[in-house]
């Protein structure tokens, strides 16, 4: 049984109070660390009166940790340690977060609390198509649906073959798989005479690890008709389970027992109200192995303002809008590519894959927009297709700012990717600011 209504429909004082004595405890561990020893002397931060004093700590950022590989957050002895995740270093010394039997624990009990949520019981069969190994995504929700008794099939991503092999052979009821995925597995299903309300017993689908816009959630729901939930974890704090949807699908609790959450402005720091949009930073209040303190996560949301009619206490972020290194400035205007997606799920005749390129023409910035259509779309005249290619081209105006290149392509045009799908690539010889 994971609902946990004590904790999970704390009054806001006792909550505040507990994050509070959490929170100086945190301070107390990190010391153990060397940054933070470093960074303020040994005898650590704290104790902090009051839970808005953090706001007077220094931010925590991903090229500190970076700087400081491979032990200079670990708070604890090495012997201590079970498992460490870590990124890919592709830009130099990877990301490591340690963690010890506790934190595993600890990360297990918030997966399940968030599935049980949505609707996750011991009886549902969960085919977990996210990546396995270092990346946080896949493990995290597998031990959550393990830790409910649910029969859990850890397939990994890709095969859509061997994936609509499992999920009839063993009644799949509950997914969790990125969002791109999860509109091409539905193209899949068409190709095969599939049809996910009637051959399947799906129920619910996790999405996640990539910025996806409402307009996605609901075409992947009515194409594969059921609950789509979103999800937002990140490695630095312990992978999914941060934060996750309740059945209402307005904003993601986030667990506040286990972190502190600031929305902060990305270009002063500056500590932003309820309701307006800027970078979420986080404080880790339970894990021993490596305590964060104010880390800055690079995602754009905010916090929504008034309760939830759940009735839990948790404060909800709004979906990801992005990261404040995704903007790209063309010609002078900043604009997300989450805009794109957003304008671009609204038509009908748009398939699930796009590709925005930026180009230097004459030496100005110039958006190229490559758009699958779904197959029937080219069934009609050259007239209509030159018809929807301009209305695209004013829908994305009116959104961006700037007047795109769109070209309209058929299905399967695009490259598929088998992770998180590639949708910026910019050729500027500069590079401009890319995605």
């Amino acid at each position: 049984m994971y609902w946990d209504r004590a904790a999970e429909t704390m009054d806001r004082r006792d909550l505040e109070r507990l994050q509070l004595e959490r929170l100086n405890a945190t301070l107390q561990r990190a010391a153990h660390a060397p940054y933070y020893r470093d960074l303020h002397g040994a005898r650590g931060a704290g104790p902090l009166p009051s839970l808005v004093d953090i706001a007077g700590l220094p931010f925590t950022t991903k090229a500190d940790l970076r700087d400081h590989f491979p032990y200079g957050f670990l708070a604890v002895p090495m012997e201590d340690v079970v498992r460490l995740h870590s990124s890919s270093g592709t830009t130099g010394n990877p990301t490591v977060i340690y963690h010890t039997r506790a934190d595993i624990e600890a990360w297990a009990d918030l997966a399940a609390r968030s599935m049980y949520m949505t609707g996750v019981r011991k009886a549902d069969v969960f085919q977990n198509m996210m990546g396995y190994g270092l990346f946080t995504g896949g493990i995290g929700l597998h031990y959550g649906a393990e830790r409910l008794g649910a029969l859990t099939i850890p397939i990994g991503p890709g095969n859509s073959k061997r994936q609509l092999w499992f999920m009839r052979q063993f009644r799949t009821t509950v997914v969790h798989i990125l969002p791109s995925y999860a509109l091409r597995l539905a193209t899949f299903f068409a190709e095969t005479s599939i049809d996910p309300r009637k051959d399947l017993a799906l129920r619910i689908a996790f999405i996640g690890a990539e910025p996806h816009t409402e307009e996605t959630r609901r075409r992947i729901e009515q194409v594969w008709g059921i609950k789509v939930y979103n999800s937002y974890g990140l490695s630095e704090m312990c992978g999914p389970g941060v934060a996750f949807e309740c059945p209402e699908q307005n904003g993601m609790h986030l667990w506040e027992d286990h972190f502190i959450l600031e929305i902060v402005d990305p270009d002063t720091g500056r500590v932003l109200p309820e309701g307006e949009w800027g970078e979420l930073v986080l404080t880790s209040l339970a894990r021993a192995a490596t305590p964060l303190i104010r880390y800055r996560t690079r995602d754009l949301t905010r916090i929504l303002p008034g309760p939830c009619a759940c009735g839990r206490t948790h404060r909800r972020i709004d979906r990801i809008r992005g990261r404040s290194d995704d903007m790209l400035i063309i010609n002078g205007v900043n604009l997300f590519p989450m805009q794109v997606e957003r304008t671009l799920m609204r038509e009908p005749a748009i398939g699930s894959n796009y590709l925005i390129e930026v180009h230097e023409e004459n030496f100005m910035d110039r958006l190229h927009v490559k758009v699958e259509l779904r197959q029937e779309a080219f069934e009609g005249t050259l007239a209509e297709l030159e018809h929807l290619a301009a209305r695209v081209t004013d829908e994305l105006t009116a959104e961006l700012g700037v007047t795109p290149v769109v070209k309209l392509l058929e299905a399967g045009s695009l490259p598929a990717a088998e992770g998180k799908a590639v949708r910026v690539v910019d050729l500027r010889k500069s590079g401009g600011k890319g995605a």
